[in-house]
């Protein structure tokens, strides 16, 4: 298994939901977040005065899959949240050890 967790614009959550849920994901979680790579925030003005935002809002999309399952999933995800600018995100893969579903007890890809 591995978790996905992609920090994305938050305008592009509903493309990115709709096109991993086509592809089979039942489950996911989404987090409001605020950061910056590169692009070091942004001005903005305000009542004539300009300041500088240095943590930008993401949404941080994250889902467990099996491994067979990333390529398309990762996939979507970067083609649906894709603007061509700069600060569209990052895809983060890695791996899962664990899973266990608390009200069954199932445990691995049954729990998913």
């Amino acid at each position: 298994m591995k978790k996905i967790e992609c920090i994305i614009k938050p305008f592009k959550l509903d493309d990115v939901k709709n096109a991993i849920t086509d592809l089979g994901v039942v489950g996911m979680t989404i987090s409001e977040v605020r950061g910056f790579g590169r692009q070091k925030g942004q001005n903005e003005t305000y009542r004539g005065a300009e300041y500088q935002v240095e943590f930008l809002p993401k949404i941080k999309v994250t889902v467990v899959v099996a491994d067979d399952q990333v390529p398309a999933v990762v996939g979507a995800m970067q083609e649906n949240a894709r603007t061509g600018r700069i600060g569209d995100g990052k895809i983060f893969v890695t791996n899962v050890e664990q899973a266990i579903r608390i009200r069954t007890g199932e445990t691995g890809s049954d729990s998913l």
